[in-house]
């Protein structure tokens, strides 16, 4: 990302939500609220990751996560909680789930490893997007077209670059990291079910 992350801490406990905040200020763009409405009225485009407390008293972390997923923000949401998990929780469209006490090496594992997949998906939109336009002139035109257009010579070569990037960003994971990243292939939130690259 070429700007710095924003993250929007969510939690009633002010005490919570402000050494939570004081820990990521060095790295990140940090904004804390203190209760599920306040959370909806400051959440906008700009926010890359919510940490998002369960419990309290307005409305839920839960509510507050259908909120965030009804109105198609594309942010990153950890619960960050003290409720251990139950069955409950597969269906809860979060990206990451983080048990308090959370130290900080924890708060900061978590945002990264979510930025990541942000990025990733980003990549993987734009690679899309490039590889249609590819195919579709590549169908359309002769060899001989293509080979004398700028315009084709650049696409070739911003292509090249963003499958480039997308084989870095996965070098970097594991498993589980594709587990998780794929979740939101597979309900069909962020691409084509069609996709082939």
């Amino acid at each position: 990302m070429g700007r710095q992350a924003t993250i929007l801490v969510v939690d009633d406990e002010p005490a919570v939500a402000d050494v939570y905040a004081e820990q990521l200020r060095d790295r990140y763009t940090v904004e804390t609220v203190y209760s599920g409405e306040a959370a909806l009225s400051k959440l906008d485009s700009a926010v890359d990751v919510v940490l998002l407390d369960r419990r309290m008293p307005d409305l839920s972390g839960d509510e507050v996560l259908s909120a965030i997923r009804e109105k198609r923000y594309d942010t990153r949401v950890a619960m960050v909680t003290a409720v251990d998990p139950d069955f409950d929780i597969i269906e809860m469209p979060f990206d990451d789930y983080v048990l308090k006490p959370v130290s900080k090496e924890d708060l900061f594992g978590t945002i990264e490893q979510l930025l990541l997949y942000a990025d990733y998906e980003e990549r993987l939109r734009e690679c899309y997007s490039l590889t249609a336009k590819y195919a579709a002139l590549e169908s359309s035109k002769p060899q001989a077209v293509l080979d004398e257009s700028e315009e084709f010579a650049e696409l070739k070569a911003e292509l090249a670059e963003v499958r480039a990037e997308l084989d870095d960003i996965t070098d970097s994971f594991d498993a589980t990291d594709f587990e998780l990243l794929f979740r939101d292939f597979e309900t069909g939130e962020s691409m084509p079910d069609n996709t082939q690259l």
